[in-house]
């Protein structure tokens, strides 16, 4: 399943971003004070106070969160 579909899935709105060489997934989890995320391979890992996601993506991707919003940008070669 693709990123954007799998947080979407979990009630979480998802905005698609294209750019140039890249696509960028933001995704809004709140306020939650304590959210993380990392990049292990091709899975997108991301942990908030009470659930866990695991997505996977096509190709290399980076993933950032600031105030809760998170930010997935895709190579080009990465889908969502």
């Amino acid at each position: 399943m693709r990123v954007k579909e799998e947080l979407e899935q979990r009630g979480i709105e998802v905005v698609s971003r294209e750019y140039g060489d890249h696509r960028e997934l933001i995704a809004d989890f709140g306020p939650t004070e304590d959210i993380s995320v990392d990049v292990v391979g091709d899975t997108v890992i991301v942990v908030t106070e009470d659930e866990t996601y695991d997505v996977e993506v096509d190709g290399s991707a980076q993933a950032f969160i600031k105030n809760g919003i998170l930010t997935i940008e895709l190579n080009e070669e990465g889908q969502a």
